[in-house]
């Protein structure tokens, strides 16, 4: 299945035709969730693989082997594309499914499971910039253009998978409380992975001992990963994802806004996302600290006092 130039339009949202289909984008709407699922939710760019990867470690107790000789597409597949009904049929034991789709979609599936769903979010300046080079290397997915109207397709929420402003604040401000729900950010994971992976394992009752969240951290590093042929997209062959123009793994930081942003970019940006996320509690980390020193949460313009953290 190609596909690479056909778009699929679903509930008024675009996706890449490459990946779905419509009786794929219902087969995750009418999906049956069992008790023991733990769902990835993320809107792309936001760290979904490296979800992926800490999960699968967690689950073999540290163990890289199937990290390291399966697919993470294989491993924790995408409820809305074509390929994952095939894909659990053969799984064994707990499954780890991942999705893009926004709340709203996946509600009535959830309503009543006590699946995990674990949401990652990624500060959207981030998010808008790597789904930007993203999008200069995928070739299922439309030309990316110059930053400028790529940014205002972004903040607009006109790319596929949608916004993510609504996104975000459905997951978070509806699916926190209603479902057994963990909340993380990217920032969050980058500064501190360890006591990440600590309240990854909590949260999924899969306590670990010293040895094996060592190794559980060692091999869900970012440089780690970005070696790992199962993990950085390397085996996509070139026509569908031109290696040349870019790395699937590419930087990993925080803060790479600040390297393509213009003034007024950023301004119109504030301004937008002031006026979206006034009623969010979220905050978001924009930057590192200088000094290399541990990263301190800069408020997001509206934000409330407390960020969420966790509601199982």
């Amino acid at each position: 299945m190609s596909r690479l130039n056909v778009t699929e339009t679903f509930h008024q949202i675009t996706f890449p035709g490459h990946l779905h289909t419509q009786d794929s984008l219902r087969y995750a709407m009418d999906f049956q969730f069992q008790d023991t699922d733990t769902l990835i939710v993320t809107y792309p760019k936001s760290g979904t693989t490296w979800m992926q990867q800490v999960l699968t470690l967690l689950f073999s107790r540290g163990d890289p082997t199937l990290s390291h000789s399966i697919p993470n597409w294989a491993r924790a597949p995408w409820l809305e594309q074509y390929y994952c009904p095939d894909v659990l049929k053969a799984s064994l034991g707990p499954r780890i499914i991942t999705t893009h789709l926004p709340y709203s979609l996946l509600a009535p599936a959830l309503q009543g499971s006590k699946a995990k769903v674990i949401y990652v979010a990624r500060n959207p300046k981030d998010v808008a910039v790597s789904y930007y080079h993203f999008h200069k290397m995928a070739n299922f997915l439309p030309q990316a253009g110059c930053f400028g109207e790529f940014l205002d397709k972004f903040l607009d929420g006109t790319l596929h998978y949608g916004s993510w402003f609504d996104h975000v604040k459905g997951w978070t401000s509806q699916g926190r409380d209603k479902l057994n729900f963990f909340y993380i950010t990217y920032e969050e994971m980058w500064q501190d992975m360890r006591g990440s992976i600590e309240r990854i394992s909590t949260f999924m009752q899969c306590p670990l001992l010293a040895e094996e969240l060592n190794n559980v951290q060692r091999h869900c590093s970012f440089s780690c990963m970005k070696e790992n042929a199962m993990v950085n997209y390397t085996q996509i062959p070139d026509e569908i994802m031109d290696h040349s123009k870019g790395s699937f793994m590419r930087k990993g930081k925080i803060g790479d806004w600040k390297t393509i942003f213009t003034e007024e970019q950023n301004c119109m940006f504030d301004q937008v996302f002031e006026a979206e996320m006034q009623s969010s509690k979220l905050n978001f980390i924009w930057e590192p600290p200088k000094d290399h020193g541990p990263v301190k949460s800069l408020k997001s313009p509206m934000a409330m006092e407390k960020p969420i953290l966790t509601a199982a």
